[in-house]
C-alpha cells in the first residue's frame, strides 16, 4: 500500500494527506475548488480548510476523481452526506479489491444507512474499512500524538492499512467491528451538539458530565441494536471520541451547540461557517435508526427536535429534565 488516494481535501482530509506522507507513503489529494488543488500543489499550503499548515511538497492534489482513485487504498473524507454521489462518480474508476476507508462520521439522511452500507452499494467492488476515533484535524497535521480505530471486516486488511498509515505520533489501532466504529462516530456528533448548548446555556459542569454519561449510554444501545461490541463503544471510537468531542470548542458540532445555547439562530451559524457539522444532518437519521431499531434515545431526539422540528429549547431541556427516574442500564432495549 505505497500510494493513498484521499478523496476530500477539507481540513480532515488534508491532514490524513500529511499523515501517509510521514508514513512514507505516496498521497495523492482530490479537491472540489480548482482553488484549492492550486494552492496545495504551487504553495503546499491548504488556506481555506487547514489554515497556519506548511504542506509537504510531495502531496500532489488533483481535481480529477480518477486519478485519485488509482491508489493501493483510498481514503473517503468528504462529508458523510456527499459520499454517495462522490462514490457513484468513483465508481468507474475503482479497482476492485481496493479498500475504501472511511473516514466521515455520520449516518445518511432519508435512508439511515450507515456510510459502510452505502460504499457497499456504491463501490460493491471495493474492500470496505472505517477509520474514526478521538482526533482533531489541526492536531494530526501538526504532528502532536494522537490514536484511532481502523476497521475491516478482514483482520489483515486492517493490519495493512494501519502498517501504511500509523506511525509513532498516528496511533492506529485495529478492529473488525466496523458497525461499533460508525456508530460511535456518527452519533457522538449528535451529543456534542447537545453539550455545546449545555456549555452555551451555562447549565454547569455536572450537567454536561451527566449528559456525557447517559449519552454513552444512547449509543450503547443503537450499536448493539445494530450488531456492534460493546468494547469497541468503551475503545477509542466510542468513549474516546465523545469525551474529546463534547469538552472542546474546535468541536465543529460543540461549538454550534454552544451558539445554540447562547439564543443564535442554527441558520444564522451555518451561513458564518465553511466547515461541515455532521451532527446537524446526523440528528434525524440516528433519531430514525432508533425508532426502526426500538431503542430509546431522548437526547438525540431533542436534538433532532430543536434542530430540525422548532422545538422551543428550554422547553426541550425541561422535558429531558422531568422524565421519570430509572434504573441506571447501558442493555440495548432499556
Amino acid at each position: 500500500m505505497q500510494r493513498i488516494g484521499i478523496i476530500g481535501a477539507g481540513a480532515w482530509g488534508t491532514a490524513l494527506a500529511l499523515a501517509a506522507r510521514r508514513a512514507g507513503r505516496d498521497a495523492v489529494l482530490w479537491a472540489y475548488e480548482s482553488e484549492v488543488v492550486a494552492a496545495i500543489n504551487k504553495e503546499h499550503v491548504n488556506p481555506m480548510y487547514l489554515p497556519g499548515i506548511g504542506l509537504d511538497p510531495e502531496i500532489r492534489a488533483t481535481g480529477d476523481l480518477a486519478d485519485a482513485a488509482q491508489a493501493d487504498a483510498v481514503l473517503l473524507c468528504a462529508p458523510a452526506q456527499h459520499l454517495r454521489g462522490l462514490c457513484r462518480s468513483l465508481a468507474p474508476s475503482w479497482a476492485a479489491g481496493t479498500p475504501a476507508v472511511i473516514c466521515a462520521k455520520g449516518i445518511e439522511t432519508h435512508t439511515g444507512a450507515l456510510l459502510t452500507e452505502v460504499v457497499a452499494e456504491t463501490l460493491p467492488g471495493a474492500i470496505p474499512a472505517v477509520l474514526s476515533g478521538p482526533t482533531f484535524a489541526i492536531e494530526v497535521a501538526r504532528n502532536l500524538p494522537s490514536a484511532v480505530t481502523l476497521a475491516a471486516a478482514d483482520p489483515a486488511v486492517a493490519e495493512a492499512l494501519a502498517a501504511a498509515l500509523g506511525t509513532p505520533r498516528l496511533r492506529i489501532y485495529t478492529a473488525t467491528d466496523l458497525v461499533g466504529v460508525e456508530i460511535g462516530g456518527a452519533v457522538k456528533n449528535v451529543l456534542a451538539i447537545a453539550c455545546g448548548i449545555v456549555g452555551g446555556r451555562q447549565l454547569g459542569d455536572n450537567a454536561k458530565a451527566a449528559l456525557i454519561t447517559r449519552g454513552l449510554a444512547e449509543i450503547v444501545r443503537l450499536g448493539l441494536a445494530k450488531g456492534a461490541q460493546m468494547a469497541t463503544l468503551m475503545g477509542l471510537a466510542g468513549i474516546g471520541d465523545l469525551t474529546l468531542t463534547c469538552n472542546a470548542m474546535q468541536s465543529r458540532n460543540y461549538s454550534l451547540g454552544v451558539a445554540l445555547g447562547r439564543g443564535e439562530k442554527l441558520a444564522d451559524i451555518l451561513a458564518g461557517r465553511r466547515s461541515v457539522a455532521e451532527g446537524v444532518s446526523t440528528a434525524a437519521s440516528v433519531v430514525e435508526l432508533a425508532v426502526r431499531l426500538g431503542v430509546d434515545m431522548p437526547i438525540c431526539a431533542a436534538v433532532d427536535a430543536v434542530l430540525n422540528r422548532n422545538a422551543d429549547l428550554d422547553e426541550t431541556i425541561a422535558g429531558l429534565l422531568s422524565r421519570p427516574f430509572r434504573p441506571e442500564s447501558m442493555h440495548p432495549f432499556t
